[in-house]
């Protein structure tokens, strides 16, 4: 109504009197055009919000994107890390196998070798069970190491103090080395002579190298009556030069006073 009391007022103005139809027609099309511009909008306003609505979607979106993108980025990281880590602990895992393997080859060498090492000949046999009362007594040691024997026996069940002259208890006891001594093949038969670091004081002995010598020198000569030959027989003295302790108490050089008799393979 309100718009149809303008149009008229216009129309009034300008020309001064209008038809009856002339203004409905008019009026008609001021409607019209009312209406036209109330629902273009309307249609704004709705295109608006769609477009509102639009962007508010592209922007979770974009956020979403992006939120997968480092999701991706990061397990792309762990799968690479975790790959270069698998790789590093197989390689360890290689490593370790191959140690094991040398480990076992090198435990059975080792044992093989300490099994050599501690086999016994024949003649340690023979004449550890000759002398096994003495042994068990602790006047005679006997041990032989890759080959090669000795027999140790103590100066005092051989000789008395200062004395090169072999006693009756030591006597016995080289009768029962020179049986087992007999039956030895390929091997030579040094006697030691060893003694602690006490001069002797003069006399029959000046040193102890007279007195050692001396004293593998009687061992030799028991032995050789007792029926070994003698062309594998020697002797050597040592004198103090070669302790097996500290001459630091009586006890210590007791055992440096000693006869070793060593077989050994004949180069």
């Amino acid at each position: 109504m309100r718009t149809r009391l303008i149009l008229a007022s216009l129309v009034a103005l300008s020309t001064g009197c209008v038809t009856q139809g002339t203004f409905d027609a008019k009026a008609l099309e001021a409607d019209q055009l009312s209406k036209g511009l109330n629902d273009e909008k309307g249609a704004r306003a709705a295109a608006e919000a769609k477009v509102k609505e639009l962007s508010e979607q592209i922007t979770a979106q974009a956020q979403e994107k992006q939120a997968l993108e480092t999701r991706l980025t990061t397990s792309e990281s762990r799968l690479t890390a975790g790959a270069a880590e698998r790789r590093a602990l197989q390689d360890e895992n290689a490593k370790l196998s191959a140690l094991n393997d040398e480990l076992a080859r090198n435990s059975k060498k080792l044992a093989q070798a300490k099994e050599e090492l501690e086999k016994k000949s024949s003649e340690y046999e023979n004449l550890a069970q000759s002398l096994k009362q003495e042994i068990s007594e602790g006047k005679i040691e006997l041990s032989e190491l890759k080959g090669r024997m000795t027999v140790q026996l103590k100066d005092k069940i051989l000789f008395a103090s200062g004395s090169s002259r072999v006693g009756k208890e030591g006597t016995a006891a080289l009768v029962k080395i020179a049986e087992a001594l007999k039956t030895v093949q390929g091997k030579i038969i040094r006697v030691e002579g060893h003694t602690d670091d006490v001069p002797t004081g003069g006399g029959q002995f000046q040193t102890n190298w007279e007195l050692s010598l001396a004293r593998a020198m009687a061992v030799v000569r028991t032995l050789q009556d007792s029926g070994v030959d003698p062309t594998r027989l020697s002797a050597a003295g040592y004198g103090q030069y070669q302790p097996i302790a500290a001459n630091d108490s009586a006890e210590n050089r007791s055992l440096n006073r000693r006869i070793e008799i060593v077989l050994a393979p004949k180069l």
